[in-house]
């Protein structure tokens, strides 16, 4: 018998996680703070929970995906949290791109309440995450994936298992954004030489994309900011989160990450301009100003 899920979180996402499970044959309820996002759900057939405790009575498969470490606190441990229902047999994912130390004091305050806790960042996009080809890091005990595999396995076909180490998920990611962010800063920063060199820069693009210059951050956001389309896949201030957090995460282990620091840079100067909910890609506008 399939598991029911829970998806707290409904954004871009969770709502394409949310999809992908119910085209599988799963039951899915979401709970959200946004009317638009529950009228979309609604549309789409999912039910939808008037609190995160409402969802917890009847899901046994829980993923959380919220914007911070701040928001996972509230849905979970608030009066009319997660945690407020009894933890039997239920399962949660920690899938916000978060802190490790985060993780890691969230995961062990579940722990003590009962829950089954999974570390499982997510990367890849919406539209992946709803054909279910999204990359799942995955942190936690054998016995908990093994538990709960039809459901990881209906969420993803790549899944990568880092251990048991419950943070290690929050690790991986944010050496992964980190690249990303770096992968996008370079591509657009080229992009805007090629402007100013008088080159076409969609040939350029394409130029590059069959060569070295080639990374996913380059095919993915510049063919569109090329197309002045800045409707946001991924928000320009949730990169700029993650690539912040990654550095914290590098100071604190002695590391200096000058390209890193540069694409921070051009991050937060992105969201001066007001491009905050504007596609990441909007960091080529902020070159081109």
């Amino acid at each position: 018998m399939k598991k029911n899920i829970g998806v707290i979180g409904a954004g871009s996402m969770g709502m394409a996680m949310a999809l992908n499970l119910q085209k599988k044959g799963f039951y899915v309820a979401i709970r959200d703070i946004r009317t638009d996002v529950e009228t979309k759900a609604r549309t789409h057939g999912l039910d939808v929970a008037n609190s995160p405790a409402s969802l917890a009575e009847k899901a046994e498969f829980i993923i959380i995906s919220v914007v911070n470490a701040a928001q996972a606190h509230q849905v979970l441990f608030d009066k009319e949290g997660v945690t407020s229902i009894s933890a039997a047999g239920k399962t949660i994912l920690l899938t916000p791109t978060i802190a490790p130390e985060d993780t890691e004091a969230i995961s062990k305050q579940l722990l003590a309440h009962g829950y089954s806790v999974l570390d499982a960042p997510v990367s890849g996009g919406p539209v992946r995450a709803q054909a279910g080809t999204m990359s799942l890091m995955l942190a936690g005990d054998s016995d908990v994936i093994a538990q709960n595999s039809s459901v990881l396995e209906a969420l993803s076909d790549r899944i990568f298992k880092l251990g048991p180490r419950l943070g290690d998920g929050a690790r991986y990611k944010l050496v992964n954004n980190l690249v990303a962010g770096m992968n996008l800063i370079a591509a657009s920063e080229a992009v805007a030489l090629g402007q100013k060199l008088g080159l076409d820069t969609n040939k350029l693009v394409a130029l590059m994309s069959a060569s070295s210059g080639q990374s996913m951050m380059l095919d993915d956001r510049l063919p569109r900011a090329l197309a002045n389309d800045y409707s946001p896949h991924a928000y320009a201030y949730i990169l700029t989160k993650d690539v912040a957090l990654g550095l914290s995460m590098a100071e604190s282990a002695g590391s200096h990450l000058p390209m890193a620091e540069h694409a921070l840079e051009i991050f937060k100067a992105t969201l001066a301009r007001g491009y905050d909910e504007l596609d990441d890609s909007a960091v080529l506008k902020t070159l081109l100003d």
